[in-house]
């Protein structure tokens, strides 16, 4: 049986750089994936490949053999990519026959994800500038950051800030806020902390300030978030609210102002509506994940100091053996049993009480 392949092919088109890692096992293509690294404008092929490689490899699986499309010393890349997976890995650049097949059919992959990218990146810049039009924003608003609340009548709350910037959302820069100390269920208090923590550092020079805060939320939220941006000094931000309409209907939403601007509604085919609809949905999906995981994580916590017989050590050791909380929730009563110091008996009993 052919050793797994990894066939790495860089392509650039219009600034934008693409690697295209296609798997193949036994003369079969087992898939692709088109990746884009960052800060890879203005650098020559070679050293783009050669540094995706080491980082893509950094703690991944790495094959015996790997093609590439681009002239390269391999010698010292291969000595690390085998010192990492112990065990060799041969490079090739430039193969013949099937393997050059393989590697052209990565090159097409690349270009065509290129140019997927640009069309979607037309389709976002289009948007905005719908988006900078309809609400007169200034001309070079480029970076928006949209705040959400999720809880479950009050418990385990949390906010979520997902930011948009250069016509692309950017999950590394998205945070969430675990908001205590407030009376459960009081959505102000919750966007009022989560709004001056974001922002604290932002005020005294620390990161990237926004061009437009969105707020999922009416006049109230709108107004919080008002507040909240003048104390710290932050006035020209600009700040709309995303409020449901009168059906809470998709298409039907409101757009609320921090200023004396009477609320507005954009058509359902705006394509500004669309971008705010995008980032709103973005927003509330972060949040709820997040509101969801620590819910989890607290109900587990406390059905477990609830058990008879369960003490602080042996609640450690269950954690500890299955890697956190969801994995007791997911453990077997047999594997449950298996850990030290707990009985067929308790095992039954924290499996009942967790399903």
């Amino acid at each position: 049986m052919t050793k797994a392949r990894t066939i790495g092919t860089p392509a650039a088109k219009n600034g934008l750089t693409c690697v295209n890692l296609a798997m193949i096992r036994g003369g079969r293509h087992l898939g692709d994936r088109s990746l884009f690294p960052q800060n890879a404008e203005g650098h020559a092929p070679e050293v783009i490949l050669e540094a995706f490689l080491t980082q893509h490899y950094a703690d991944k699986p790495i094959p015996h053999l790997i093609l590439l499309n681009v002239e390269l010393d391999t010698a010292p890349l291969a000595g690390i990519l085998a010192e990492q997976a112990r065990h060799a890995v041969h490079i090739v650049t430039h193969p013949s026959g099937e393997r050059r097949v393989w590697l052209n059919m990565a090159e097409k992959n690349a270009l065509l994800a290129i140019e997927q990218r640009l069309a979607q990146h037309a389709t976002q810049e289009a948007r905005l500038a719908a988006l900078i039009e309809a609400l007169r924003l200034p001309e070079e608003t480029a970076r928006i950051e949209c705040f959400d609340i999720s809880h479950t009548l009050g418990e385990a709350t949390v906010a979520s800030c997902v930011v948009y910037d250069r016509s692309a959302m950017r999950h590394s820069e998205y945070r969430r806020f675990n908001i205590n100390g407030i009376t459960p269920g009081d959505d102000y208090a919750a966007m009022r902390a989560a709004l001056t923590r974001r922002y604290q550092k932002i005020a005294a020079g620390e990161g990237k300030r926004p061009d437009l805060v969105l707020i999922d939320g009416g006049k109230g939220q709108v107004g919080i978030a008002h507040e909240v941006l003048s104390e710290l000094g932050l006035n020209e931000i600009e700040l709309v609210g995303v409020a449901k309409g009168p059906e809470r209907k998709a298409g039907m939403e409101e757009l609320i102002f921090a200023d004396a601007r009477i609320p507005i509604q954009l058509t359902p085919d705006h394509p500004g509506l669309h971008l705010i609809q995008q980032i709103r949905d973005e927003a509330h999906r972060f949040a709820i994940t997040g509101h969801r995981a620590r819910r989890g994580k607290a109900r587990t916590h406390s059905v477990l100091d609830e058990i008879e017989g369960i003490g602080p050590k042996r609640r450690q050791m269950l954690l500890t053996r299955f890697g956190g909380v969801k994995g007791v929730g997911n453990a077997s009563v047999d594997e449950l049993a298996k850990v030290e110091g707990i009985s067929r008996a308790l095992a039954e009993k924290i499996y009942a009480l967790l399903h």
